[in-house]
């Protein structure tokens, strides 16, 4: 959770220019991913993305396929190739690039990790079984911290939302292994049968570290019993969203005389927290619950926890039993996949995590073109334009209010492509032992990385992603957005389109990405990126009613079943695409502005390559599982409403393809709302 970030999830590099272009005779708009079937007035998502759907099936290794996941797939491709050019030349013993080679090759090697069985993770499990008090126990807490997992509750050092200048350390709630409190709360057939697997997997584990039958079952039932007591006082998706009831400042002295359920001298020894004399409880009902479980909770109990935080964070690199343990409950009951991933994909991400700056930097060499980003910071301009228009034709904003998020907008910092300053992997040792042994490495490196900043000012320069992420984001307390060089590629955009297409592509994500500083949670941030009241009370209230419009409609959608959208849980993610749609909208006809209307294009007029080019980005086939998984922790929208309900909502859209009354993609004009 390092830096509340909105997602669409060494020296510069002055070789960029000789990238290789891959994107040659890709085409701007594919004819076969439509279902011309299904009319565009009925179902839009299934006119513009049916056909892909249908050409890509889902496989057994994924709960979820679609456009992000297909520029992954061919990422990974791209990133194995990096890999294997690495091998084919000796690498300097120590260099980044022997470390890469390392990483990776000993994700491959299943033979030594099947001959280890479960010996690389035994002295750590030994040590906790040794723990004999609070003292001993809270020491190991801080430890598992650093190296393996996030016992109990998470931290990280990031901006003080009012004071973002400068860092703070930062608590926030957790403990729970299951991706969402419900999974340990609802009695549905569904979570019942989750719950249930998840227990077997817990007993699973601990008979793979040699417990008998009876202790695994007994270890079992003591970790599902804790884990749902801190489900229990967890709070909801819902007031993780509302910025203002997770600020809560305090002094360090107060926040540990007042939850001390922990020894935290203890704690901070061992984690290195010793600059800070502040920090921010971010949910204060978890805190005063934890204290109060942990107090009536037995250290045997508690052993028996961090056990097996400790073989599930393990599970994934030992021995093929534990991968498997670890791929039946949250791949095969969690996500409905069929199958593991290659081994070699496994691989890959772990290098991707764990010297991501290294490898993005050889990626950038390879792959982006300089081109890329003159194009991206020329869009960028336009659509800040375009917003910024919009902002100043707000009929229900005063102009008060205008004048604060037009100085907001113009402070934008941009980030595209690739860091001007690279991480350093010196102090990263990648040995020949075992492969978590490097895990744990690779995580106290990750975590000395991050405690520098304790105490310290806020590096603006810093990214959140990694070049060869298919991603974006956008960061209140710095109030930046940033285009990692990996999405700047087709369908996202393609240099070789027309501009209605990239407009429609990456155009709407720039607009995304900039909308989200002025959604329900973004609003909240002023230009310097401090959380502060820039609205007055008028604007809030006419703010907020829109969005519970948005809300409501989101509400309505069914996703599967009986099972609806969370219109709340969303509203950020939706009031961006939205943005996106419009400002981009607008930027795109800015640039034609006293030009000749451009030609059809197989004949498709220049508005309806636009969203049919936004359509494509989010053609997606999904698991019923993964359905259910993702409404209940995914901030964004199903790919299908992404599309459809968006749409609904814009004016142009209906111009562009003639939705009338009576058509399923029709809403009434007093039931639309545009909030930006």
């Amino acid at each position: 959770m390092k830096n509340f970030m909105i997602t669409l999830g060494a020296a510069a590099l002055v070789f960029a220019g000789c990238a290789q272009n891959n994107n040659e005779g890709k085409p701007a708009i594919d004819l076969a991913n439509f279902d011309l079937t299904t009319a565009p007035s009925e179902d839009f998502y299934q006119y513009a993305c049916g056909g892909w759907m249908e050409a890509n099936p889902l496989t057994p290794e994924y709960a979820r396929y679609g456009i992000f996941d297909q520029l992954e797939k061919e990422n990974n491709e791209k990133l194995k190739v990096l890999i294997e050019e690495l091998g084919s030349t000796p690498q300097k013993p120590g260099s980044v690039g022997e470390k890469i080679q390392m990483m990776y090759a000993m994700g491959l090697d299943s033979l030594k990790r099947n001959a280890d069985g479960s010996a690389p993770v035994m002295e750590q499990l030994a040590a906790i079984n040794a723990v004999s008090d609070h003292k001993e126990l809270s020491a190991m807490v801080g430890k598992m911290h650093v190296e393996s997992s996030s016992p109990f509750f998470g931290f990280y050092i990031g901006a003080d939302e009012k004071n973002s200048t400068m860092n703070l350390l930062q608590f926030y709630q957790g403990g729970i292994s299951m991706s969402d409190r419900d999974y340990y709360l609802l009695e549905d057939e569904n979570t019942l049968k989750i719950r249930n697997a998840y227990r077997q997997y817990i007993d699973r584990l601990f008979v793979l570290a040699g417990y008998s039958p009876e202790e695994a079952a007994q270890a079992a039932d003591a970790v599902l019993g804790l884990e749902t007591e801190i489900a229990r006082i967890s709070v909801d998706r819902a007031t993780l969203r509302d910025v203002h009831k997770n600020y809560n400042k305090m002094t360090l002295k107060e926040f540990t005389t007042k939850y001390d359920f922990i020894d935290w001298n203890e704690f901070f020894k061992e984690t290195g927290i010793s600059k800070s004399t502040e920090l921010n409880a971010g949910q204060i009902p978890f805190f005063e619950g934890l204290t109060r479980i942990l107090k009536t909770t037995s250290l045997e109990d508690q052993k028996l926890y961090l056990s097996f935080k400790l073989l599930n964070a393990a599970s994934s690199y030992l021995s093929d039993d534990f991968v498997n343990a670890n791929f039946d409950f949250y791949g095969r009951a969690l996500q409905g996949k069929e199958e593991l991933q290659p081994r070699w994909k496994r691989s890959l991400a772990v290098v991707n995590r764990s010297l991501a700056e290294a490898f993005g930097q050889m990626y950038v060499e390879k792959y982006f073109p300089a081109s890329s980003k003159e194009k991206m910071i020329e869009m960028v301009s336009n659509l800040q334009s375009a917003l910024g228009e919009r902002i100043e034709a707000l009929e229900w904003m005063s102009d008060e209010t205008k004048s604060k998020a037009m100085e907001k907008l113009g402070t934008f910092i941009v980030k595209v492509g690739y860091p001007d300053n690279w991480k350093d992997y010196t102090a990263l040792e990648i040995k020949n032992d075992s492969y978590w042994a490097n895990i744990c490495r690779a995580n106290v490196f990750a975590h000395n990385n991050m405690m520098q900043d304790e105490g310290q000012p806020v590096d603006r320069t810093e990214w959140g992603m990694s070049p060869q992420t298919v991603n974006a984001y956008y960061n209140p307390t710095t109030n930046e957005i940033c285009f990692p060089a990996a999405i700047l590629q087709p369908p996202f955009f393609n240099p070789n389109a027309d501009d209605a297409v990239n407009y429609g592509g990456i155009g709407v994500v720039i607009g995304h990405e900039m909308t989200h500083g002025f959604d329900d949670q973004g609003r909240n941030y002023d230009k310097d990126g401090n959380l502060s009241a820039w609205w007055n009370k008028e604007d809030e209230e006419k703010f907020n009613e829109r969005a519970k419009v948005l809300v409501e409609q989101y509400d309505k959608i069914v996703v599967l079943d009986s099972l609806h959208a969370d219109g709340s849980y969303t509203l950020g993610e939706n009031i961006a695409d939205q943005g996106g749609l419009l400002v981009s909208y607008q930027a795109y006809m800015n640039t034609l502005k006293d030009k000749a209307i451009p030609a059809d294009i197989d004949g498709f007029t220049h508005s309806q390559r636009f969203y049919i080019g936004y359509a494509n980005l989010w053609a997606q086939n999904l698991r019923p599982q993964e359905i259910m998984r993702r409404t209940k922790t995914d901030v964004h929208s199903l790919g299908k409403w992404r599309v459809n309900a968006a749409l609904r909502n814009i004016e142009d859209f209906y111009a562009a393809f003639d939705i009338k009354e009576g058509d399923a993609m029709y809403l009434a004009p007093e039931e639309r709302i545009n909030i930006w």
